[in-house]
């Protein structure tokens, strides 16, 4: 009995050391990986067919991304690659890993990003996994598969002028004991400018709502959409004078009734700005001007 426990201890040791040993084998792969797209990086930027070549597996396949040819070999990848350097001089790859999932102990696959880079041409980027093959102890490559990066458009050429009002800003009415609050940012790309506002009288918020302004690429022109918490929309264009902005705006409000405006935007600085309310009309009867207040930026923020 004594030696059938000591025989299941030996074993469960022998167990838990191999068990515990697998994070550290792992992440010393996941490092000879990485170490290994480095070396690739730098053959590749040194024109060094060989040293690439002899970072792929005797029997890899390499398909030019290019061309959709493929090789089989190490002295075929090897011609491949001097023939990319021969009409591609000084050509400059850069490439960063997202990740490397194991498949098994001997077999890795490593996902990442790349970008060649060509005098007086655009770079050229791609999405591309990578098998890895573990080979006496080293880590080879064995297939590489590439995906254009989507190129996406985006129009904050069109709206840069607006981009002093991304952050923070304050219009506080100290007699009325009311402060309006907004919250300017861009989206994804660089597309639209999201402005989120608060109105609060007291301690209560009494209305809330949200602009989004972006570039209208049919009518070439900066157009704006805004929600506000009662019910009410509105839709406005944008033009530019000085360091004006005329928005001419139409809307529903929360009753179904029609209005307009024309709201004129003033830059001061690039901590401050005016604004004012013109030509106002409601279901078509003149409506009293709005005068013009001065909002100025959250310091805190």
């Amino acid at each position: 009995m004594n030696r059938l426990l000591l025989t299941a201890a030996l074993l469960f040791l022998g167990l838990a050391s191999a068990v515990g040993g697998e994070p550290a084998r792992q992440a010393a792969d996941e490092a000879a990986i990485r170490k290994s797209v480095e070396s690739y990086v730098a053959s590749f930027n040194q024109g060094d067919a060989g040293a690439l070549a002899a970072l792929w597996a005797p029997t890899a396949v390499y398909t030019n991304p290019l061309s959709g040819e493929q090789v089989a070999g190490r002295d075929a990848i090897k011609k491949q690659f001097a023939a990319i350097f021969d009409n591609a001089k000084g050509a400059k790859l850069e490439a960063k890993t997202e990740s490397i999932q194991f498949i098994s102990p001997s077999v890795a696959v490593e996902r990442g990003t790349a970008k060649v880079i060509r005098a007086d041409q655009a770079p050229e980027e791609s999405d591309y996994t990578a098998v890895y093959v573990k080979r006496d102890d080293q880590w080879l490559l064995d297939r590489v598969t590439e995906e254009d990066v989507p190129v996406v458009q985006s129009h904050h050429e069109q709206l840069k002028e607006l981009d002093w009002m991304v952050g923070s800003w304050i219009d506080e009415d100290k007699e009325d004991n009311a402060e309006i609050v907004t919250e300017c940012q861009w989206t994804k790309n660089q597309n639209f400018m999201t402005r989120s506002f608060k109105v609060t009288v007291g301690d209560r918020v009494t209305m809330s709502g949200m602009q989004i302004i972006g570039w209208d690429a049919a009518s070439k022109q900066i157009r704006s959409w805004v929600f506000d918490s009662d019910g009410g929309y509105a839709e406005g264009t944008w033009q530019h004078k000085g360091n004006r902005w005329y928005i001419k705006q139409s809307g529903v409000l929360p009753d179904g009734g029609r209005s307009s405006e024309v709201n004129i935007l003033t830059k001061v600085d690039n901590n401050a700005f005016t604004w004012q309310s013109t030509n106002r009309e409601i279901d078509g009867e003149v409506q009293p001007n709005i005068d013009e207040v001065k909002v100025v930026r959250d310091q805190k923020q």
